[in-house]
């Protein structure tokens, strides 16, 4: 049977069990998740102790291993950013978290700052940074053409107001500013794998789902030049295990590392990595 996305009907596994689809935008190519909530409601589909990105805890295994791995992608992230901006070292990073590549950045001499809508991961990323973080609305605030460098690490496909935000990051950065966004492909080996239970279709937090096409179309739209696209190969072992999770009830870690193993064999071929990182600069 051909994997075919728009045929799914896929379940909210980490919070409220409803089920959603997937409709291809016809403009840009991405998929969206319907029916997606109104704003109103969005926030009520993260109200999970389980969700790993608003909290520090390290309850179990699989926590401590999460921790560990973002201890090695922050020390990545710093070096990619470094990399890529060569004026300066304002840095906007947008849906921070608990605030740890914030803090990472800062120790290495940027001035940052960061957006995080839910209030216990700000107030944790404000310890961390010195009241460096604020909520969305400030997004909205700050002075045109005042960054070298914004960073969305798995946060791009969260957000409601896509296209305005979208331009807004435009507006933000400076001159050959730099925009970096990290999401998940659905193209990848193991979306085909798991298919309803792949967990980073991980409706309806995630509003659209991304593939390099879409990226392409979104790029030349908003005014950025794409300049390369970076695999991350832990995605592949860190959604399978929560794949596995969510297809059995368990979290098959000899499975799962198998199947990531072979996403990520599979991507040296055909490019399509179970998540990819976008670098892109301002026209």
């Amino acid at each position: 049977m051909t994997y075919k996305p728009t045929d799914l009907h896929i379940k909210d596994h980490s919070v409220s069990g409803e089920l959603f689809r997937l409709k291809k935008n016809e403009r840009y190519g991405f998929l969206e998740t319907v029916p997606a909530p109104g704003l109103k409601k969005l926030p009520e589909y993260y109200e999970s102790e389980d969700y790993i990105s608003h909290t520090d805890a390290k309850r179990n295994l699989f926590e401590k291993a999460y921790h560990a791995v973002r201890e090695f992608s922050v020390k990545q992230k710093l070096n990619l950013i470094s990399k890529y901006a060569t004026s300066g070292k304002q840095l906007l990073d947008v849906g921070c978290g608990t605030g740890d590549f914030l803090k990472k950045a800062q120790n290495d001499q940027w001035t940052v700052f960061g957006i995080e809508p839910n209030e216990k991961a700000r107030a944790i990323a404000n310890q961390k940074t010195g009241q460096a973080v604020f909520n969305s609305e400030q997004l909205f605030k700050f002075e045109k053409n005042k960054f070298d460098v914004i960073t969305l690490w798995h946060v791009l496909e969260h957000l409601p107001d896509l296209e305005n935000q979208l331009q807004q990051f435009h507006e933000l950065l400076k001159p050959n500013g730099i925009l970096i966004i990290a999401i998940p492909n659905y193209k990848s080996f193991d979306a085909e794998h798991y298919q309803t239970f792949w967990a980073a279709y991980d409706v309806p937090r995630h509003l659209w789902h991304f593939d390099r096409t879409s990226i392409k179309r979104i790029a030349d739209e908003f005014q950025f030049k794409l300049l390369k696209i970076k695999p991350m190969w832990f995605d592949a072992f860190y959604v399978s295990l929560l794949s596995e999770k969510y297809k059995t009830g368990k979290m098959n870690p000899v499975k799962a590392i198998w199947i990531g193993f072979l996403s990520n064999f599979k991507a040296f071929f055909t490019k399509e990595a179970s998540s990819l990182i976008y670098i892109l600069k301002k026209h």
